[in-house]
């Protein structure tokens, strides 16, 4: 019987655990999945299309280490977990679920076979706050839908369910499953709330969660995620921080909007040049617009793009 920590848990949250929980466990996937969406046809088996973990996926800034997973009829599913908020990450999530939207019919097989993409992602951090409605809801769906007639849709084989964790435990727990999980995530450390929990899927989670801790690779690896997220927050952080000291020096010399744009293009060539961002994270750290950062790549030093 594999051994159980009697030391700290690693958290669920930490990506590189969460894979190791539900890659590595088909049927708790299923579980998770069907607890999440209880709208969808229930599953009863996945298969994992991505198990493994290597090295540099570990260490690689922005990168998310997600499971993707088909069911017995053909549609697929993402499900990751993320603690950072980028300032793009609504393009993201839509441009990755829109490809594996792409790869769900195969060569020759007729549109009315289209199998769904579903994108679940859970938040550790708030998204939406924007309004009072905004920070009483936690729980979000998106389909295809007419934006003034909401009930005309184009069907749910493009959908993304996004639950804000932190939020969604401030508003209150509930006794459903979703609320089951939602307090495992959250609060995983705490051995009397996670004792009140009879769901057996949450309990299942948290026996790998002790397994996983009791095992040496796994903390240590968990622990190199969890430096390189920490990296790649820093590196963003002065990143940003230059630009605003170059734009404050170069603004007092040439004239404050001037001297932010040519402040935001010095450091968009300098993050260039690192080679560890992309054009719509750099965009997102200066302030310039993507079009302006893929100028970039090409452009003569003494060309300003506009």
């Amino acid at each position: 019987m594999p051994s159980i920590a009697t030391g700290p848990l690693l958290d669920p949250k930490n990506d590189y655990v969460f894979k190791r929980l539900f890659g590595e466990a088909p049927e708790l996937l299923v579980s998770l999945i069907n607890d999440l969406r209880p709208d969808l046809p229930e599953i009863r088996s996945v298969e994992i299309l991505n198990p493994g973990i290597n090295a540099e996926e570990l260490r690689g800034k922005y990168i998310i280490l997600d499971v993707l997973a088909r069911d017995g009829e053909g549609h697929a599913y993402n499900v990751e977990i993320q603690v950072r908020r980028y300032g793009a990450w609504h393009q993201r999530a839509l441009y990755y679920l829109a490809r594996m939207l792409a790869h769900r019919l195969e060569q020759g097989e007729d549109y009315a076979t289209l199998r769904a993409a579903v994108g679940i992602h859970l938040l550790d951090f708030d998204l939406f706050t924007d309004t009072p409605e905004q920070r009483a809801q936690a729980l979000w769906r998106f389909e295809m839908r007419d934006a003034r007639q909401p009930e005309v849709t184009l069907g749910n084989r493009l959908q993304l369910t996004l639950i804000e964790l932190k939020k969604a435990d401030r508003l209150g727990l509930g006794s459903d499953p979703l609320s089951a999980w939602i307090t495992f995530f959250e609060h995983w450390r705490e051995e009397q709330t996670m004792a009140t929990i009879e769901h057996a899927p949450i309990q299942e989670a948290l026996n790998r969660v002790r397994q996983l801790s009791a095992d040496e690779e796994a903390r240590r690896l968990a622990f190199v995620r969890e430096r390189a997220l920490h990296d790649e927050v820093s590196l963003l952080k002065e990143a940003r921080e230059e630009g605003e000291q170059i734009g404050m020096r170069k603004g007092r010399q040439e004239g404050r909007q001037e001297g932010r744009l040519e402040a935001a293009l010095d450091t968009a060539r300098n993050l260039i040049a690192l080679g560890v961002l992309s054009d719509g994270q750099i965009a997102q750290v200066t302030g310039l617009r993507v079009a302006q950062v893929e100028a970039l790549h090409s452009a003569d030093r003494n060309e300003t793009p506009r």
